[in-house]
């Protein structure tokens, strides 16, 4: 048989295609051509294939091959394709039975020994093996990313030989067994550590609950980034479906998924310096970038002003759809983007504008500047605005507060809340559009009259009614009440004093 057909995936965002790798031998000059859009890296695995054949004891047809990666329109990268190519070139020669191939997928890079080594997105390709009903053959070092999709037969191998033997005499990899996961408990220090701010604490709380978003204001050294970095130690737990979207999206970027990190909700925390690519992903063929490597976590922005307006400007749209589609001449890729943005931010340039402790140099026209490098539509979509003040100086230096509460027993009061949320309307109050916000937060009549009251008076934007009427519906879970009443107005309503302040 000089044709030979087996079944890998490339990479598509994150998801994983279908690639049928076709494998002819022809008489004619000896030569080896790839056709099927292959990138450099595709295009060097004619050498990785022919010295891993000739030092694995087979014989490298002297004929001449042509491999056909279809579809002929999809970019084919990386060097997950070495291993069905060789086993292709084996078939179509007769080296290996043809018959066992259509029931396998493959991936795997090829060293010159024919030794298996590990690839990049293991898990969607084994999520979308699943789907189609076939078994996936892959390195052994991607068997554990590869086994968290489940109900899916995986075969580990670490030579091609040992491929080449199961295809063979069957069965002879037996499938993998992943161990027991353990309960990893919440990552990232307590909130207990945190001396003083009451007020933070509480709204971090509710950011947490709800899943929204949180901007802080305060003089240098008054414990934003604290309060920040503890953020996802109170974060519920994930649920499966968000801990494989999380995994896949870590899988497919340079970083890799690590095992030990199952069930971790991602903390990201890029520089002021990061350019718009770097934040929401991009290149000729797209990769993820910040905001979708912060999927079901948080991102934290430090210092927010100092980033370019224009990179900050990429965030309005996953803000509100919880997705990034990136767009390039030849093909588009969208990747899920439905992170916690919390930011922190100083007063004024100088940073100490109503700091009791020292005086402001700043002129008005200076600090107007300052905060106008943060669009009003950018502010608007931020839920809940708050004030970190300066510790009073008598509370520096004591030991730690025995009778703080930890962040274990938050997360137990988030956890609760958030399940109310998910049974009424099947997600957090912050992804909650603005017909279901108004379904499912029903206020009492003088609730009502009080948030109609105060957008009249503080002059907020119909999208902001949306956000406060959200988060007050979060300070009524946590309060373990159907209806809104007054009180969680008020307080929803204090966490967006700080729109129109100058």
């Amino acid at each position: 048989m000089s044709l030979a057909v087996l079944f890998s995936r490339a990479r598509e965002g994150i998801d994983a295609s279908l690639v049928c790798v076709e494998v002819h031998l022809a008489n004619g000059l000896p030569s080896l051509s790839i056709v099927g859009l292959p990138e450099k890296a595709v295009q060097e695995s004619k050498d990785r294939v022919r010295g891993a054949l000739i030092n694995s004891r087979f014989e490298f047809p002297a004929r001449r091959i042509t491999i056909n990666l279809a579809p002929a329109d999809l970019p084919k990268e990386g060097g997950r394709f070495d291993l069905p190519i060789a086993l292709g070139i084996l078939a179509a020669s007769g080296q290996i039975p043809a018959q066992a191939l259509k029931r396998y997928e493959f991936i795997g890079e090829l060293a010159l020994s024919g030794e298996l080594r590990p690839v990049k997105g293991a898990l969607p390709v084994a999520l979308a093996a699943r789907y189609a009903g076939r078994a996936l053959v892959t390195p052994l070092e991607n068997a554990a990313e590869a086994a968290l999709a489940g109900g899916l037969r995986i075969h580990p191998a670490r030579h091609l030989l040992e491929v080449c033997e199961h295809l063979t005499q069957g069965n002879r990899i037996p499938p993998y067994v992943a161990p027991p996961m353990a309960d990893h408990p919440p990552q990232g220090p307590d909130l207990a550590d945190v001396h003083g701010q009451p007020h933070a604490k509480r709204a971090l709380e509710i950011a947490a609950a709800g899943g929204h978003s949180l901007l802080m204001i305060g003089p240098p050294g008054t414990g934003k980034s604290m309060l920040a970095s503890r953020l996802p130690g109170i974060l519920p737990p994930m649920t499966e479906d968000e801990a494989l979207e999380t995994a896949a999206v870590l899988s497919i970027s340079d970083q890799g998924f690590k095992i030990e990190h199952w069930r971790r909700r991602p903390f990201r925390q890029p520089h002021h310096t990061a350019s718009g690519v770097a934040l929401v992903g991009g290149g000729s063929n797209p990769r993820p970038g910040e905001i979708s490597l912060a999927h079901n976590g948080v991102m934290f922005l430090d210092e927010l002003p100092e980033f370019d307006r224009r990179v900050l400007e990429v965030l309005r749209e996953p803000l509100e759809s919880g997705r990034i589609v990136i767009s390039r001449a030849a093909r588009q890729a969208e990747f899920p983007a439905r992170f916690q943005l919390v930011a922190a931010m100083n007063p004024c340039p100088c940073g100490y504008r109503g700091d009791s402790s020292r005086n402001c140099n700043c002129s008005a026209d200076k600090v107007a500047r300052y905060r106008n490098r943060i669009s009003g539509p950018l502010m608007d979509r931020i839920d809940m605005h708050i004030e970190v003040p300066r510790l009073a100086t008598e509370m520096l230096g004591r030991p730690a507060d025995e009778s703080a509460e930890a962040s274990a027993s938050i997360r137990a009061r988030v956890a609760a809340a958030r399940q109310r949320q998910l049974d009424r309307a099947g997600r957090p109050n912050s992804a909650l559009g603005s017909r279901e916000a108004e379904r499912t937060c029903p206020l009492e009549e003088k609730a009502q009259a009080l948030l109609h009251r105060a957008l009249e008076q503080l002059q907020l934007s119909a999208r902001a009614y949306h956000r406060i009427l959200k988060v007050a519906r979060t300070i009524a879970d946590l309060d373990g009440r159907e209806t809104i009443q007054p009180r969680h107005v008020s307080e929803a309503v204090g966490y967006r004093r700080l729109d129109r302040r100058n």
